[in-house]
């Protein structure tokens, strides 16, 4: 695949006004595409401007509504509930994430529940914001039914993303970021087109049978990471972000790729906690390091791959992004930037 570079603010700049041609108000584009922009920036490409592409077509469609004006309403001090409206899910993430921020900067916590919404992207760049700020966090969203009940043969539960991320103020935040299946379906259609065989554990057939055939396993099941303890954090997962937010829940959430002209109603949740309201700044900043010292410290056992906490690689990836340019696919930006000119 061939890469081009581009410089962070020039690539921003590019997203937001391909957004905003395709029917969003300037700053609500600009919100909306930091999101894609920063998920290149960490190297997430699959949720990068790739899917400006996608959301505008689901716009023009009549399955997004570009001009939605996200609604929040403060229910308690620390609680807010967020309307997408069914607008582009980069946005209703980020006015998630400034409700649950101003609760935690006013109280210690705060939690956001966002319904009315559509694909928000990667947990990272939302968990990453927060921290900068000094704030843990917990983030989730529901997702399209790809995975099967355990020991069920139809897709009832969605490959719910979720993250966890820690503030650092001597350096970068530890961030998991991870959905819930043991491999993406991109990588099983990629094996399908080599001809090759997929490792087991992956997916199963359209029976629920475990399969190393991924055409079989396209036609089946994603398999949860950890067996029945994915399934189950899963489903956890779809009652706080789809069920408790008002949102579509389970087989209710409608299929993007199937029905790209039909609101989703996707849900999120955004909890956040003010790590200075705990202690002092220099207290934590010692404390993170000493943990992520033991972490790193570790002797690998393979000494060309040393061990890194969750987030590592991507952090490093972003530092880069920042030195040299953002590496994104060649074919994604000229999508964009034909877009931007339409």
């Amino acid at each position: 695949m061939t890469e081009t570079k581009i410089p962070e603010a020039e690539l921003l700049a590019l997203a937001t006004r391909a957004l905003a041609r395709g029917g969003m108000p300037e700053d609500a584009a600009a919100e909306a595409a930091r999101v894609l922009v920063l998920a290149d920036m960490f190297g997430l490409r699959t949720h990068g401007i790739s899917r400006v592409a996608q959301y505008l077509e689901r716009v023009r469609l009549g399955g997004i509504d570009a001009g939605a004006e996200v609604a929040v309403s403060r229910v308690a001090p620390g609680l807010s509930m967020v309307d997408g409206r069914n607008g582009v899910g980069t946005l209703v993430g980020m006015r998630a994430l400034r409700a649950a921020t101003e609760s935690a900067r006013e109280v210690g916590i705060g939690a956001a529940f966002a319904r009315g919404s559509n694909h928000f992207g990667p947990v990272l760049p939302y968990a990453w914001l927060a921290a900068r700020e000094g704030f843990a966090s917990f983030i989730a969203s529901n997702a399209t039914t790809t995975i099967a009940p355990w020991g069920g043969k139809d897709t009832r539960v969605g490959n719910n993303p979720m993250g966890i991320g820690m503030p650092n103020p001597g350096g970068d935040p530890i961030i998991l970021d991870m959905a819930l299946s043991v491999a993406a379906r991109a990588k099983i259609r990629k094996l399908a087109e080599q001809g090759a065989p997929m490792p087991e554990g992956w997916a199963t057939d359209a029976g629920g049978q475990p399969t190393t055939d991924p055409v079989k396993a396209l036609k089946g099941f994603l398999l949860p990471v950890g067996g029945h303890k994915g399934y189950g954090l899963a489903v956890m997962i779809d009652l706080l972000a789809g069920l408790l937010s008002g949102a579509a829940y389970l087989t209710h959430v409608q299929a993007w790729d199937k029905n790209p002209g039909v609101a989703q109603n996707l849900g999120h949740v955004f909890i956040l906690i003010d790590t200075k309201r705990m202690q002092a700044q220099d207290w934590l900043q010692e404390r993170m390091a000493d943990f992520g010292g033991i972490l790193r410290g570790t002797p690998p056992a393979d000494p060309s791959a040393p061990v890194m906490a969750p987030g590592d690689r991507e952090m490093a990836t972003y530092a880069r992004s920042r030195r040299e340019g953002v590496a994104v696919a060649a074919a994604d930006l000229r999508a964009v930037e034909a877009l931007a000119a339409a």
